[in-house]
């Protein structure tokens, strides 16, 4: 992929290139791009591509494209206004030399010059984008089965890291096949953990102070996460997990305020359910899953006494969002360039009223028990709880229901409850079709699965799959997923976009060396205990105790002082920097160590497979082209290959062991792979 500035001169009648010479224009002016070798799919436009002016300053600002036509048979032209995409982020300055780029697919192109105003300042090529335009004319974007890279990278995406075994697999059979499969594939693998729901208040047989174990056990998160790691490392159904986790971040709950493990194990098993279902069922499921009841108080909402906080979130967090929004999740303007908001205060107040009278079944459900609050069994409706009046839906092009007439024959329970079941399965379609769903959930998944910040394009061709499975319905969660993981910004043997990717949140750090290097318990000799939550916290993200209702991380978080989006990054700083640095030397050279106070075997990586590697090559050198291959899609810098290389070289050549641990140790804990591309 080539670009080229359209020069403004004439020669001979004809328009020419000019790649050598440095183009100025003025901020907010129009610039065309010349791109060569690339082939579009139908109707991709220019919403594919990404157009990036770093300045001198520092700054780099994306452009706003403004058309995408063919130049020639085998050139298209892309106009682009200097304004900075976003608008609120500020636009360039006159600023002299800008450097300019272009990213598809997660590729990036070569960097061109333009003279930004009347400056005259000079700027070189640091050293970031020199190493990744070293790779602008990758050519494979599509990837596949046949490609390490790719399957490598497919595996970080689709599961919690991947293993040398399922990594054959994948070879042999392809991604579309091994999709099939993780759609069918019994879930999960080992049981849920079986707690029996308790008290709200702990007796005296259980308490944190009196007997630990049982308080730990019944009270806290516990066993849900020891129960998480174990699925996540040995699990045949990953895909089925890696999505539920991902949506566990975007529905969220939190043992912050869900009590019990018990609880949670609930929750967390009902959006494994729904993974593989229908969005709108998944909405309805969560919406009357006692955890989330508790979570945002609408087991407590009555008609009497009204409480929003779940109706507001269902709208700004679970589907739709604070801002309308394009089919490719850009955000619609209003006349004077200001966001149209999705709802207002108003339509809060209606949908609260459909959300009153629900609350916990206590009697004659399953899993009611004497004394005991129900958190696995759906909540119920209190008739005499319900709202009876008439409430206003959202009110947008193609909705077939806005509004919920009052209930003039609600004279017996049994109306009521018809009524407010209706209701509510009512306004849930309402939501459920609203036009934002598909891009805002769409583009939620993306950033959890693949990359923190995807094109417009991709999100686009995500979000049609959501509106349309192909056969006329909507929401299918598989379509989706599959749409997600065989996009072409998904795949291909190389990424070299600089901000392509997503930086390792805790959970996953954790997991993919746990699946690359295979854990076991600190003898190495059975399995992990599973125990890593402690160590997952001290990272940043704390499993099934998310802080608040908006996940670990903001999904619309961006990097300070700069306009990258990079959600993760919003709990990464110096001392957890510091953290991660220092986890990850424990991990790989000395494990995590057992407790037997707690029957705890601790966790250590077997890296007995890569052994041969340093002992058939005294350079080092074969070993860390096997882990560069395992860990970083083959795709090292020369000068992180050589210090590592150095450093390999520095440990005694009879010292195999520690020759492998040093050379994983230091490429994990390097930022090439701390962000997953």
């Amino acid at each position: 992929m080539v670009i080229a500035i359209k020069s403004n001169r004439r020669s001979a009648g004809r328009e020419i290139v000019d790649r050598r010479q440095t183009t100025r224009v003025e901020p907010g002016s129009t610039m065309t791009l010349l791109l060569k070798g690339l082939e579009l799919m139908p109707f991709e436009g220019q919403n594919s591509f990404r157009v990036f002016l770093r300045q001198k300053s520092g700054k780099t600002f994306e452009l706003q494209n403004t058309d995408l036509s063919s130049y020639n048979k085998d050139t298209l032209a892309l106009s682009v206004r200097i304004f900075d995409r976003h608008g609120f982020r500020g636009q360039p300055s006159a600023d002299g030399e800008s450097l300019v780029y272009l990213t598809w697919r997660g590729l990036m192109s070569n960097v061109v010059k333009i003279n930004v105003g009347k400056g005259d300042r000079p700027i070189d090529l640091p050293s970031d984008l020199a190493s990744a335009s070293q790779f602008s004319n990758v050519s494979d974007a599509a990837g596949g089965y046949r490609w390490s890279g790719d399957r490598k990278r497919f595996l970080e995406q689709a599961t919690f890291g991947p293993s040398s075994l399922l990594d054959s697999r994948l070879r042999r059979i392809g991604l579309r096949t091994w999709l099939a499969e993780q759609f069918e594939a019994p879930y999960p693998s080992s049981p849920y953990p079986n707690i029996t729901q308790m008290p709200t208040t702990p007796p005296s047989n259980c308490t944190a102070a009196s007997h630990p174990a049982c308080y730990r056990e019944h009270y806290t998160m516990m066993p849900l996460q020891k129960w998480f790691f174990l699925e996540a490392m040995y699990g045949e159904a990953q895909l089925r997990h890696r999505v539920a986790w991902a949506l566990s971040q975007i529905w969220v709950t939190s043992g912050v305020g869900v009590q019990q493990a018990s609880h949670q194990i609930a929750y967390y098993k009902m959006l494994g359910d729904n993974a593989f279902g229908n969005y709108r069922s998944l909405m309805e499921a969560a919406t009357l899953n006692p955890a989330m009841g508790h979570y945002l108080d609408m087991a407590r909402s009555t008609r009497t006494n009204p409480n929003e906080n779940y109706p507001r979130e269902i709208l700004q967090l679970f589907s739709i969002g604070l801002y309308k929004l394009n089919l490719d999740g850009t955000v619609q303007l209003d006349n004077n360039g200001n966001p149209i908001e999705t709802y207002d205060q108003d339509d809060v107040n209606n949908f609260t009223k459909v959300f009153t009278g629900w609350t916990f079944c206590n009697i004659t459900c399953e899993n009611s028990r004497p004394g005991i609050v129900n958190y696995k069994d759906p909540m119920i409706v209190v008739p005499g709880n319900h709202d009876l009046t008439a409430k206003t839906l959202l009110d947008y092009p193609g909705a077939s229901v806005t509004s919920i007439s009052e209930c003039t024959d609600c004279t017996t329970p049994e109306q009521t409850r018809l009524y407010a079941e209706n209701s509510l399965r009512a306004a849930l379609d309402n939501i459920f079709h609203h036009p934002n769903v598909g891009p805002f959930i769409g583009k939620l998944l993306i950033q959890h699965l693949v990359t923190s910040d995807p094109s417009p394009a991709y999100i686009e061709r995500v979000a049609m799959k959501f509106n349309d499975n192909g056969n006329g319905v909507r929401g299918d969660m598989p379509t989706v997923i599959r749409a997600i993981l065989l996009d072409p910004e998904a795949r291909g043997d190389m990424k070299t976009a600089p901000r392509y990717g997503k930086l390792r949140e805790p959970v996953q750090l954790i997991t993919n060396l746990g699946r690359i290097f295979p854990a076991r318990d600190f003898s190495g000799e059975n399995i992990s205990d599973g125990a890593l939550a402690s160590h997952a916290a001290k990272l940043g993200q704390h499993p099934f105790y998310s802080p608040t209702v908006f996940n670990y991380f903001s999904p619309d978080y961006v990097i300070p002082g700069t306009t990258i989006l990079a959600p993760e990054f919003e709990i990464l700083n110096t001392g957890r920097a510091v953290a991660r640095t220092n986890f990850l030397h424990t991990f790989v050279f000395e494990g995590l160590t057992a407790n037997a106070t707690d029957s705890l075997r601790g966790t250590s990586l077997d890296i007995s497979e890569y052994l041969p590697f340093s002992q058939d090559d005294a350079s080092g050198s074969l070993l860390l082209d096997i882990l560069n291959r395992k860990m970083l899609h083959s795709a090292i810098s020369d000068g992180h290959r050589s210090a590592i290389l150095n450093a390999i070289q520095a440990v005694p050549e009879t010292n195999h062991p520690l020759r492998v641990r040093t050379a994983i140790y230091l490429i994990a804990a390097s930022s090439q792979y701390q962000i997953q591309r």
